[in-house]
């Protein structure tokens, strides 16, 4: 969307009616190259784009993401690795990215789709659950970075839901995982999906499944402290029903490059700017363990690898960079991988769950899938798993210390992990504007004007709209 009208921060644009008259009149002015409706494959196209983009962005006026697991550290400003999230409106700015560029292009799709010619019935199932899907991935975004959110009211802009209650994340939570179950049983795995208009599995209906059924194991795992009965049932059915089961599987969108770039891209090679640097923690952790993707990663100065501090301003020069490994304009953004399953698993495994396999199985193969996908040798690989085997009486620290490791370039999920096993351990910045580390964002200011009943109240219900207020899950 080009411009986001005052009260439309968590709706669709507002339909206008026209008579019959009006419409004959209006038809005169009406372009046939570029229609008013677009279809529900060009929406979903833009949805994806939008969505990869904004997730996956470094950019300090958007989500953080990178400052919040202390991926990355700066040399122009230090704002953002002091963790001020006002003087640039990060929490407005990806609440409206999520609300009306990613939800709301979803959701018009699927008022649209009604009317499309299909093949078939079951392909017009199928794309209906690939916007469903679609959806409840970002709804797992919001949920899992703001807490309490407009939910069962959002989106509904056309019948004057301008002011929608905010509700439960618990809640949100228990509807997402009863959406998923539903939209599982309703594919068809023999059927076609979107085809090309799917720019992430090209209308693959088994990777949809199998991500669905992920977002369903990443929510139950982070029930596990609040709602263990719920989280143990959850997280089996979705390994049993099928979950991501290769790289090829994962959640993960290859930009064209060019007009839409990978965001790193974008970050650290097309701005022209020399803003950042990876971080001591990341750096540091790499070389005191021989990991051997530090190679693939970065870059040495004097033969070293050197990080920034996080929190200070850093010189570029003299600094570890990210590497060409990272900086392709087509690079694929990747928002759910195949080893941030398997680490899941081995987290399931741990929990004592029933999912195929023991913690240190999963474990290993976790490990074993990162240096693969990252250009490691197989010798280097069990090199370095030998030395750093799972360990069963500390396994947060063990599953979260290499989950965060592997998890570098995936922030947001490095921060699930990260907040859900309490490892690694960040320390907060001498000069930081928090008493803590972020562990959700707060709620857009914007909120605070146009629906300030319902965001106070949500305020309230949280236990307080600041960063280190924790969600429902987070209990340790």
């Amino acid at each position: 969307m080009k411009k986001i009208l005052n009260k439309l921060i968590i709706g669709a644009l507002a339909a206008v009616s026209l008579t019959s008259c009006q419409r004959d009149l209006l038809s005169l002015n009406e372009d046939p190259k570029h229609p008013s409706v677009l279809p529900s494959s060009t929406l979903l196209a833009m949805g994806q784009q939008q969505f990869f983009y904004s997730t996956f962005t470094g950019s300090v006026n958007f989500n953080n993401y990178r400052f919040f697991v202390q991926q990355w550290a700066e040399t122009t400003y230090t704002d953002e690795t002091n963790y001020d999230l006002v003087t640039r409106n990060q929490p407005r700015n990806h609440w409206n990215r999520m609300y009306v560029n990613s939800l709301n292009n979803y959701e018009t799709a699927k008022k649209n789709l009604p009317a499309e010619a299909v093949g078939s019935e079951a392909e017009r199932k199928n794309k209906n659950a690939t916007l469903e899907i679609s959806q409840i991935v970002v709804w797992e975004n919001l949920v899992d970075t703001y807490g309490n959110i407009p939910y069962s009211e959002a989106l509904q802009a056309e019948a004057g839901g301008f002011a929608p209650k905010y509700d439960d994340a618990k809640a949100v939570y228990t509807s997402l995982l009863s959406r998923i179950t539903a939209v599982v049983a309703a594919i068809d795995e023999g059927a076609e999906g979107y085809g090309s208009g799917d720019l992430v599995y090209g209308g693959d209906m088994t990777k949809w499944k199998h991500l669905a059924n992920s977002v369903k194991l990443r929510l139950a795992l982070n029930l596990a402290d609040t709602d263990a009965a719920t989280s143990k049932a959850a997280a089996e059915a979705a390994v049993a029903s099928g979950v991501i089961m290769s790289n090829d599987e994962a959640y993960s969108l290859k930009f064209a490059g060019g007009t839409f770039n990978n965001p790193i891209f974008d970050d650290l090679v097309a701005s022209g700017r020399n803003d950042f640097v990876p971080t001591e923690l990341i750096i540091n952790k790499m070389k005191a363990s021989a990991d051997p993707r530090i190679d693939v990663w970065f870059t040495k100065v004097d033969g070293e690898y050197v990080g920034g501090v996080f929190g200070a301003l850093n010189p570029f020069n003299g600094k570890s960079h990210m590497s060409d490994f990272f900086l392709a304009n087509n690079a694929p953004a990747n928002l759910l991988s195949y080893e941030e399953v398997l680490f899941m698993k081995a987290e399931a495994a741990a929990r004592g769950y029933t999912v195929g396999g023991t913690a240190a199985t999963f474990y290993a193969a976790a490990i074993n899938a990162s240096m693969m996908l990252n250009n490691v040798s197989p010798a280097d690989a069990a090199t370095y798993l030998a030395a750093r085997p799972y360990d069963a009486a500390n396994w947060k620290k063990s599953i979260g210390e290499e989950a965060y490791i592997a998890m570098f370039n995936k922030p947001f999920a490095a921060w699930l992990f990260a907040r859900r096993l309490d490892n690694p351990v960040f320390v907060n910045p001498p000069n930081s504007k928090l008493d803590g580390v972020p562990v959700r964002m707060p709620y857009s200011d914007q909120e605070y004007v146009l629906n300030k009943t319902n965001v106070t109240a949500a305020a309230s219900a949280i236990g307080g709209d600041k960063a280190t207020t924790k969600l429902f899950w987070d209990v340790n």
